[in-house]
């Protein structure tokens, strides 16, 4: 079966208004947890040990929008219902065969 532009259009709107209610309140606490670990190394000089938890913070979202970007570039998001049908796929041909090789054997 083979979508029509509109049901396209319309899929990738509701995707796009679904990625926005959830990316943006994640996004804003993301954000607001960066500030307020700006504000406290600024604030004091003991609490300079909260650079650590900024670097982890700033490496592991790079590394995660990276991997989204890489999979989206690379059309891993496509199809994405594809390799449950062809597991079934091959279960039904898999039964099949042994189906075949139990009516074989004497």
């Amino acid at each position: 079966m083979i979508a029509r532009p509109d049901e396209t259009r319309t899929k990738r709107i509701v995707i796009g208004c679904i990625a926005v209610a959830i990316l943006g309140p994640a996004s804003y606490g993301f954000f607001e947890k960066l500030y307020l670990f700006i504000l406290a190394v600024k604030k004091d000089q003991l609490a300079g040990f909260t650079i650590v938890p900024i670097a982890n913070y700033l490496i592991v979202t790079a590394g995660m929008v990276c991997l989204l970007l890489w999979a989206t570039r690379h059309g891993m998001f496509r199809n994405i219902e594809k390799p449950k049908y062809d597991m079934l796929e091959r279960e039904a041909e898999l039964d099949a065969l042994d189906e075949q090789t139990r009516k074989n054997e004497p």
